[in-house]
């Protein structure tokens, strides 16, 4: 009986592996669409200003590599449990990672959106 349970939860966690490498996916593909968009429009005045928006863009692009590093390193799963529970572990860190970039996305947004409220 504990063999069949530890074999359910273990098929339980590869089906929200699975799910959860779907969103990270989508993730990186979101936020490389977003600074695509928006990096040719950054112009931050003043030095502080400027050295803020290049460290979070900095930010973004090493947490986004990272992501996109572990979820290259799950495209398929193994058959033995240890494997399987070290690929859920890769996505599941992977997809904190993308959560990160999109993150330091949104504080750069934010930042691009305050300096202009109070330049302008």
């Amino acid at each position: 009986m504990l063999k069949n349970q530890l074999r359910r939860d273990l098929q339980s966690l590869k089906r929200q592996a699975r799910k959860d490498r779907r969103i990270t996916v989508a993730l990186l593909v979101g936020v490389a669409a977003a600074w695509i968009r928006q990096l040719p429009l950054v112009e931050a005045p003043g030095d502080i200003l400027r050295g803020l928006s290049f460290g979070l863009v900095t930010a973004s692009t090493l947490t986004w590599v990272a992501s996109a590093l572990l979820v290259t390193k799950t495209t398929r799963v193994s058959k033995e449990p240890v494997e399987g529970l070290r690929w859920v572990s890769r996505i599941q860190r992977s997809k904190e990672w993308a959560f990160w970039s999109v993150g330091a996305y949104v504080a750069w947004h934010l930042l691009q959106f305050v300096a202009a409220l109070a330049l302008g």
